[in-house]
C-alpha cells in the first residue's frame, strides 16, 4: 500500500462545495460499508466494493476494524478533519484501526479502473475482539 497526502488536515480550501456540505449537513453514518454479509454477537463482516467512479458517502467510525484489499486499486479517502489522501492499494493489503470512541470520519473515493473490493472485520466487543487474530 502507499499512501501520497494531498491536502493538510485542517485545510478544506481545496475541497468541493458539495462535499463539504455533506460533511457537514447530513447525517453520516456508522456503518464501514454499504453491505453487512455477517453479523454475530462479536463481529460485523463488511463486503465493500466500488466501481470504477464510485464513492462511499463519509462514514463514522467507533470501533476496531481490520480489512483486506483483495482486488487492489486507486483511492481517494477526504477526512472529516480537512486531509486528504491518494491510496494505492494492492491485492493482499491489509490494515488494523483502534478507532473504538474516537468519533472518525472518512470517505472513499475508487478513482481507478477497476473495481475494488475490501472485506472489514469489524469488532462489536473488545473481549469478544481479543479472541480472534488480525495480523498485518
Amino acid at each position: 500500500m502507499q499512501c501520497v497526502e494531498l491536502n493538510p488536515i485542517g485545510n478544506f480550501d481545496t475541497w468541493e462545495q458539495e462535499k463539504i456540505d455533506e460533511l457537514l449537513h447530513q447525517e453520516i453514518q456508522e456503518s464501514l460499508s454499504n453491505r453487512l454479509v455477517f453479523e454475530n454477537e462479536g463481529v460485523k463482516l463488511w463486503d465493500l466494493m466500488l466501481l470504477p467512479g464510485q464513492r462511499l458517502n463519509f462514514r463514522r467510525h467507533n470501533t476496531n476494524y481490520g480489512w483486506v484489499c483483495t482486488t487492489g486499486g486507486l483511492v481517494i479517502t477526504r477526512y472529516g478533519n480537512g486531509k486528504i489522501d491518494m491510496i494505492k492499494l494492492n491485492p493482499g493489503d491489509t490494515e488494523y484501526f483502534e478507532n473504538k470512541g474516537k468519533n472518525y470520519i472518512n470517505d472513499l473515493e475508487n478513482i481507478g479502473e477497476d473495481t475494488l473490493v475490501i472485506n472489514i472485520l469489524e469488532y462489536k466487543d473488545s473481549k469478544i475482539e481479543k479472541s480472534y487474530q488480525f495480523t498485518n
